[in-house]
């Protein structure tokens, strides 16, 4: 009989404590682990939804430096994990430290377990909120979202799209190539779901994260295996989508056997990835690896057939307000259902801010300022913001300097006001016919 109840795993190095928490949990699935590498195998293997973590793990059980690894390597492999550190007395301020770094919650030491259980039971509630919250959420308007998920009002990412849609249908591989958190894994999927194959499976790798010989055995499978990993990650992608992501980071000895693997795919039509479309995506550039020897020409060739290149959030004007707006709306349904929207500040300073991490350091601010904000609208303050005045351009022309100050003016204010042409124009201080008039002037959709 299968079992449905939820899934908990508690690291923690102290047997006697084990035995007591182990007896406390009989609504959950339980899972005890005593180290990080016992506590990582737990969380690919069982992937747990509630983790609490003593931060005081070996090899540094009166330290934290251990803890806080395992809690980075966790919520890098599966980042929505709601992960609840163990403090000691004395100890808030690290304590603290493992909220900002993303952990859910923390309790104090020696456990009161009936207050345990009061902080990991919220926690699936609220993860569960969270799972529910995200397909429920409120679809942007329609010229705002693209793929099906990926939300933009930008040029320059909407031609992205519109790329990937194009080439969804074809069937060649595709590498995309952009900075951490520029959306290549959201892509990546769009791309599935406008492919034929999107009723297959969707199977993703990460290259960057595993051992070489972890890495060798996801991908081709273990000779001789018996259990439901050992024939790697090829064979299930049949039909459907395998995705390497950071591929640049792949080993040479990989690199090797899966050429040869293509090269047989394109002698055999009845090779296991025969149908499978391959994407892949990186942040290195590629030639220069080529060009440095660790990274095969002609490897590269077989999976770069079409390159997409995904700007950065800072060369994506008016992007920044879209997802902010979208990613208040997602996470104040289950964080704090008080906030509203954005205040004045916080509009002006996400519109401002360079986004050196791109969507995904976005989401994380608005996430904590959600979490932060005392009144019903978000503050630049709550989301650590500086507000920032003028734009730099290197442009002389004077008409070419004004033209590219009005396009990315009127981008901005079409944003803030969510598409809104009357409250853009008020924004901008023009009329709503001289707004038409220079949306029509310059081309732009209004």
């Amino acid at each position: 009989m299968v079992d449905t109840r939820p899934k908990l795993l508690i690291v923690e190095d102290d047997p006697g404590l084990q035995r007591q928490l182990r007896w406390a949990y009989d609504d959950y699935q339980l899972f005890i682990a005593g180290d990080r590498e016992e506590a990582i195998e737990f969380l690919r293997a069982e992937t747990p939804d509630v983790v609490t973590l003593d931060l005081g793990l070996p090899p540094d059980p009166d330290g934290t430096s251990e803890g806080f690894a395992t809690l980075e390597e966790m919520l890098r492999i599966k980042p929505d994990t709601k992960i609840i550190v163990a403090s000691g007395h004395g100890a808030r301020e690290s304590a603290l430290h493992a909220i900002a770094g993303g952990a859910y919650d923390f309790y104090q030491k020696p456990v009161d377990i009936d207050q345990l259980g009061l902080i990991v039971a919220r926690a699936f509630h609220l993860h569960a909120l969270e799972q529910e919250n995200a397909r429920l959420v409120e679809t942007p308007a329609p010229d705002d979202r693209v793929l099906g998920r990926v939300v933009t009002a930008a040029p320059e990412m909407l031609k992205v799209a519109r790329t990937v849609e194009r080439v969804a249908a074809t069937g060649v591989s595709v590498l995309l190539m952009g900075a951490s958190g520029t959306g290549k894994t959201l892509l990546a999927q769009g791309l599935h779901q406008a492919s034929g194959g999107a009723a297959n499976p969707f199977v993703m790798l990460n290259c960057a994260v595993l051992p070489e010989a972890a890495l060798a055995a996801e991908l081709f499978g273990v000779e001789g295996g018996e259990d439901a990993t050992s024939a790697g990650r090829i064979a299930p992608a049949h039909g459907g989508t395998l995705f390497l992501d950071e591929v640049g980071d792949m080993p040479a000895s990989i690199q090797s056997r899966l050429l040869r693997v293509l090269e047989d795919r394109g002698r055999e039509a009845q090779g296991a990835m025969h149908s499978a479309r391959i994407v892949c995506a990186t942040q290195h550039d590629m030639k220069a690896l080529i060009a440095e020897g660790t990274f095969r020409e002609d490897l590269y060739y077989r999976l770069a057939e079409v390159v997409v290149a995904i700007p950065p959030l800072k060369d994506r004007p008016g992007d920044a307000v879209l997802l902010a707006r979208h990613f208040l709306t997602r996470h104040a349904a289950a964080l704090n259902p008080t906030v509203k929207g954005l205040a004045p500040d916080a509009l002006a300073a996400v519109d401002a801010w360079p986004w050196p991490g791109n969507v995904r350091e976005l989401e994380n601010r608005v996430r904590r300022a959600v979490i932060m904000a005392d009144g019903k609208l978000v503050t630049a303050d709550d989301l650590d913001l500086p507000v920032a005045e003028g734009e730099e351009g290197d442009c002389i022309n004077l008409r070419a300097a004004r033209e590219m100050a009005d396009r990315r003016a009127i981008r901005r204010a079409i944003a803030r006001s969510q598409g809104n042409i009357s409250g853009a124009a008020k924004l901008l201080g023009i009329s709503r016919p001289t707004l038409y008039d220079l949306l029509k002037q310059y081309g732009m959709q209004g």
